[in-house]
C-alpha cells in the first residue's frame, strides 16, 4: 500500500491538526524531537506505520491505534 494511504478515522494530533495518512503520520513523528522518536510508544507507531505501507489491510488500523497511543502517552493528543 502506499504510503498515501487514509486512516479510516483522521488521528487528531492538536486542536488544529489532523493526522489523514500514513504519510502525514511519519511526518509528524519524523518533526519530533530525535529522544522523543525513541521512545518506546514512538517506536511502537513507527514500526506499524511501515507494516501498515508494506502490508495494508489491519495493519492501517494497527498503526491509527499506535498513532492515538502515542500521542496520548505524551500527552500531545486532543
Amino acid at each position: 500500500m502506499p504510503w498515501s494511504t487514509a486512516f479510516d478515522d483522521p488521528v487528531r494530533a492538536s486542536h488544529k491538526r489532523k493526522l489523514l495518512t500514513l504519510q502525514d503520520a511519519a511526518d509528524y513523528i519524523m518533526q519530533l524531537p530525535e529522544d522523543a522518536q525513541h521512545e518506546v510508544h514512538w517506536q511502537t507507531a513507527i514500526e506499524t506505520l511501515i507494516n501498515a505501507a508494506e502490508t495494508g489491510g489491519g495493519w492501517v488500523m494497527f498503526a491509527r491505534i499506535a498513532m492515538l497511543r502515542a500521542l496520548n502517552a505524551d500527552g500531545r493528543g486532543q
